[in-house]
């Protein structure tokens, strides 16, 4: 039974590492810099964040949410106002296309569609 249980539990773990982090799909993930490593040199910036900090805010986004993202905010909003996967959740353009991707199959790939920015 124990055996049991400790499959269940690393099973449930090893899917949710494979989970994007903002649509929870089970699809091939990229690695996110929430703060862009084009800014890491910019000194308002290095004054904000260590550089542990700058380094180690990644997160697991699939293709589709990482592509949205990078259509929707320029590399210094992303690093000013949305340096964590809370606050990407919050921006509306972002929590309208999560929340319609979200029930989409694992291997559905949106259209590219015209960029986002003004």
């Amino acid at each position: 039974m124990r055996i049991l249980l400790g499959m269940i539990e690393r099973i449930g773990r090893d899917s949710m590492e494979n989970c994007c982090e903002l649509c929870g799909r089970m699809t091939g993930l990229t690695r996110h810099h929430l703060i862009p490593k084009r800014v890491h040199r910019s000194e308002s910036i290095r004054a904000k964040f260590s550089k542990e900090v700058l380094n180690q805010r990644i997160a697991k986004l699939c293709k589709a949410c990482h592509r949205h993202v990078h259509r929707t905010l320029k590399e210094r909003e992303l690093a000013v106002q949305f340096h964590s996967v809370e606050l990407l959740r919050e921006h509306p353009d972002i929590q309208a296309f999560v929340d319609w991707l979200k029930d989409k199959p694992d291997d559905f790939s949106p259209r590219l569609s015209r960029r986002k920015r003004k």
